[in-house]
C-alpha cells in the first residue's frame, strides 16, 4: 500500500477504533450521520460510542449542541435506532456563559420531556450548567417528563414545586436526584407526599433566600427515610430560630437512619430585634462539633441592615459557591469554591485576606461588602508603602472583583501590589471616586500591575450615603 494514497477507510477496524476512541464520542457519531457506509455503521455500534453521550460544547457555540441533539433525534439515519435504543447515559453540557440558549416556554416539553420519551433505555440524565433553560413542570400534564427506568437525574429547576413534581411518582425508579432551585416559591397545589423509599441520594442547592423553610424543605426531607447521601446548600430568612446542629439532628437526621454522608452549608438570617435564640459567648466563637461522626463548624457574625448570620457547615466543603461569610469564618480549606461573597460590620484586616487567599485557592469571583474603614484596626504594618514585613495575599485565579459596596480601604487592599497580587483580574466593579483616590488619579505606580489586565471596568457613581446603605447609579 502506498503510504501517500492511504485513506481513512483503508485502515483496519482495530486501528480505526484506536483513533476514534481518542475523540469525543458525540463528535464521532455526529460525523457518521448521512454516510452510507455499512462498515462505519457497525463501528458506531460499539458500546464505547453509544452507551454514554456527552453533549459538550467543545467550541463554546451552544447552538451546536442543540443542532447535534436535534439531528440525532429526527434524522432518518441508521444511527437513529442506536441513539434511541442503546443510550443509557446522556450528559448535556454548555459552559459558554456568553452565548446562552434562550429560555422558551415549551423547552421542557420539546427538549427535556422528548429526551425521556425518545431514549427508551435512558437511566442517567445530567443537564450541566445554567446556560440551559431550567426545567418547568407547572401547568403541564403529569405524563410530561415521565420515565419508568430513569434512576439518576441532575438538572436545574425553576421552582420548589418543580422539585416536588419530579418526586410525585413520574420517576418512580429514581435513586439519585440533584437539583438547583431558582426560586423557592411554592404554590398551594397538593403534591404527593408519600415516603420516597427508592431515593438514596439527594442534593438540593438554592442560592436565593428561603422564607418558608419549615413548610417546604423540612417536610420534603422527612419523606426520605432510606436516604444514604444528602447534600444541602440553603440560605434561610424570616425564621425566629437558627438552624443549628441540634435542629439538624432532631428535625432531619432522625428521619434518615441509613444516612452515612451529609455535606451542607446552611446559613440563617435574623433581625437583631427579632432575635429569640439565646446567644452565648460560645455561640459567637467558632465551634467544631460532629454530626453522625462527621466534623462540622458553625459561626455567627453581624452584617449590614441590623442582621445576624448564623452559618453551619460540614468541614468536607464541596461547594463551588459560598456566600455571607465574615471575620469569624473558621480556618478551613475550601478547595472547590470559585465564587465567594464576604460581608461583616467588623472591618476585614490584611491577615483575613491572607487567610482567604490560602483557604480558597480556586476563587475566581470575589464580592466584598463592608462599609467600615480598616483604620479602626491595628494596621501599622502598612504605615509606609515600603513596609515588607507582612506577606502579600496572592489570588492566582481571581478574574472578577466586586468592591462597590465596600469602603475604599478595600480598593487599596486589592489594587496595591504590596498588599495583594491578582495577575488574572479582568473585571472590576468599583465606586469611581474610590478608584480615583486609591490610584491617585490613575497615576500611582503601586496600583498599575493589578490593573494591567482589566478588560471590563464597571464604574459606579455614589449618589447618597445613609447610615444603613449606599445608593448608586452606573456611569454611562
Amino acid at each position: 500500500m502506498n503510504r501517500y494514497d492511504t485513506q481513512f477507510l483503508d485502515l483496519p477496524d482495530e486501528i480505526l477504533l484506536i483513533i476514534l476512541k481518542k475523540l469525543n464520542n458525540i463528535d464521532v457519531l455526529y460525523s457518521f450521520l448521512n454516510i452510507n457506509n455499512q462498515r462505519l455503521n457497525i463501528i458506531a455500534q460499539e458500546k464505547i460510542f453509544t452507551n454514554i453521550l456527552n453533549f459538550t460544547s467543545i467550541d463554546n457555540i451552544s447552538s451546536n449542541d442543540c443542532l447535534k441533539l436535534d439531528r440525532f433525534c429526527t434524522d432518518e439515519s441508521p444511527l437513529r435506532y442506536i441513539f434511541q435504543q442503546q443510550i443509557t447515559d446522556l450528559i448535556l453540557v454548555n459552559s459558554d456563559k456568553h452565548n446562552m440558549i434562550e429560555s422558551i416556554p415549551n423547552y421542557t416539553r420539546n427538549v427535556y420531556a422528548y429526551i425521556l420519551s425518545f431514549c427508551k433505555n435512558l437511566k442517567h440524565l445530567s443537564v450541566i450548567e445554567t446556560s440551559y433553560p431550567r426545567l418547568l413542570l407547572c401547568d403541564l400534564p403529569s405524563t410530561t417528563f415521565f420515565s419508568s427506568i430513569l434512576t439518576y437525574l441532575c438538572i436545574n429547576v425553576t421552582t420548589f414545586d418543580d422539585c416536588l413534581y419530579l418526586l410525585d411518582g413520574r420517576l418512580h425508579q429514581l435513586t439519585t436526584l440533584i437539583v438547583e432551585l431558582y426560586s423557592i416559591h411554592s404554590s398551594t397545589i397538593s403534591h404527593n407526599m408519600d415516603n420516597l423509599r427508592n431515593l438514596k441520594c439527594f442534593s438540593l442547592k438554592s442560592y436565593w433566600l428561603i422564607v418558608s423553610y419549615d413548610y417546604t424543605i423540612l417536610p420534603l426531607l422527612r419523606r426520605m427515610s432510606c436516604l444514604e447521601k444528602l447534600t444541602l446548600y440553603l440560605r434561610i430568612d424570616d425564621r425566629n430560630r437558627f438552624i443549628d446542629d441540634t435542629h439538624l439532628e432532631n428535625e432531619i437526621l432522625v428521619y434518615m437512619p441509613w444516612l452515612h454522608s451529609f455535606t451542607f452549608y446552611i446559613c440563617t438570617y435574623m433581625n437583631v430585634v427579632d432575635l429569640q435564640h439565646n446567644i452565648s459567648n460560645k455561640d459567637i466563637q467558632q465551634t467544631f462539633t460532629n454530626i453522625k461522626q462527621q466534623p462540622i463548624a458553625n459561626t455567627l457574625h453581624s452584617i449590614h441592615g441590623n442582621k445576624i448570620v448564623y452559618s453551619i457547615l460540614s468541614i468536607s466543603f464541596e461547594f463551588d459557591h459560598l456566600e455571607d461569610i465574615g471575620n469569624t469564618f473558621p480556618n478551613i480549606k475550601c478547595s472547590y469554591v470559585t465564587y465567594l461573597l464576604i460581608q461583616d460590620v467588623v472591618p476585614f484586616d490584611h491577615q483575613f485576606f491572607i487567610r482567604i487567599s490560602q483557604n480558597f485557592p480556586l476563587i475566581m469571583n470575589l464580592r466584598i461588602m463592608n462599609i467600615y474603614s480598616q483604620s479602626s484596626l491595628n494596621l501599622n504594618m502598612f504605615a509606609t508603602e515600603n513596609n515588607q514585613l507582612y506577606a502579600t495575599a496572592v489570588y492566582p485565579r481571581l478574574i472578577s472583583l466586586d468592591i462597590f459596596c465596600a469602603h475604599h480601604d478595600y480598593v487599596e487592599e486589592f489594587l496595591n501590589e504590596k498588599k495583594t497580587y491578582v495577575p488574572c483580574l479582568t473585571q472590576l466593579r468599583v465606586v469611581y471616586n474610590d478608584l480615583r483616590i486609591v490610584t491617585k488619579n490613575f497615576t500611582r505606580e503601586e496600583t498599575r500591575r493589578n490593573c494591567a489586565n482589566i478588560k471590563r471596568l464597571i464604574l459606579i457613581t455614589q449618589l447618597a450615603h445613609t447610615k444603613d446603605f449606599y445608593l448608586y447609579f452606573p456611569l454611562l
